[in-house]
């Protein structure tokens, strides 16, 4: 016999014998007889990550229009959203404007929209009858809490008018909500 052939049958014969041996078991439970029970630990393991989530009851709201008693006063009022949150970890709710004024757009050919009428112009608090906060292009804390399967806090705004400067037409102010957890 050769040496090349002799390698291969030597090679050969010790993958056959790898191959024919049992396996080494990690854990093992042996039992004989009836009755007998094998009972043998083991573990699991996994990692959970910060989970929130934000509901809104509704994604838009309609301001009430505001009428000569609410230009006599200076503004009227509206309730807003139901904010619910979910979240494993503390968490904070945050609320401003997407931009520095409300966009206006005509109704009347003779008194064109105002075109800069500002963000603060819409008050946000979480209580009706609660502190009011002017809206502005900055976050500003809505609400907070700890691990929570739901929270739910109702937002109320206030739309500031004012006789010599809102002049008639269609109004519209995005804010933005935005949910953290740090």
């Amino acid at each position: 016999m050769n040496r090349f052939t002799g390698l291969c049958f030597t090679s050969m014969a010790m993958i056959l014998a790898a191959t024919s041996m049992p396996a080494i078991a990690r854990a093992q439970c042996t039992a004989t007889g009836s009755g007998d029970t094998c009972t043998q630990p083991g573990s699991v393991s996994m990692t959970a990550g910060r989970v929130v989530r934000l509901q809104m009851s509704a994604g838009s709201t309609a301001l009430t229009a505001p009428t000569t008693a609410d230009f006599d006063a200076g503004f009227n009022s509206t309730t807003g959203p139901t904010l619910t949150v979910s979240a494993n970890a503390p968490w904070t709710l945050l609320v401003r404007s997407s931009a520095t004024f409300w966009t206006g757009s005509d109704t009347s050919p003779s008194a064109p929209a105002r075109t800069t009428k500002p963000a603060g112009d819409l008050l946000w608090s979480t209580a009706s009858g609660g502190v009011f906060n002017a809206l502005t292009t900055g976050d500003a804390t809505l609400v907070g809490g700890t691990a929570t399967a739901s929270s739910a806090t109702t937002l109320y705004f206030q739309t500031l008018y004012d006789w010599t400067l809102d002049t008639p037409g269609n109004y519209s102010l995005s804010v933005v909500l935005t949910l953290t957890s740090p």
